[in-house]
């Protein structure tokens, strides 16, 4: 799983064995380790949960997610949720979780894992 943010923005890209693990066990999760300290990240499928939503508390980030939606996504065709969080003074906390599929461009990550990028054919 990825992980990218920027200003009042959250990301999160999950690879087929993720979405895969997202739907059978309610939940993923990666990490890294800054010295004596590491930032989580997690996805949890919950059902009581309408919207996405996302909390922080003790070096961990937790998005919520529709326990429904995270089952059934693994076998349907739908690449992406969003949601818009109100957060302090009115503003928002946009949120994605969405398949990372592989890039059109040469790279050195792996990305066997990764979805068919849909752009990759004609």
């Amino acid at each position: 799983m990825k992980l990218r943010i920027k200003g009042n923005s959250l990301r999160l890209r999950l690879s087929k064995s993720d979405v895969a693990a997202l739907a059978e066990k309610g939940k993923v999760s990666d990490q890294i380790t800054f010295g004596f300290s590491s930032l989580v990240y997690e996805l949890k499928a919950n059902e009581g949960v309408e919207k996405l939503a996302a909390y922080f508390s003790n070096n961990t980030i937790t998005v919520h997610i529709n326990a429904a939606f995270a089952r059934a996504w693994k076998d349907n065709e739908v690449i992406s949720i969003s949601d818009l969080q109100e957060i302090k003074g009115g503003e928002e906390l946009k949120l994605l979780v969405e398949k990372d599929f592989q890039c059109l461009d040469p790279t050195h990550e792996d990305q066997s894992d990764n979805y068919v990028n849909p752009n990759s054919t004609c």
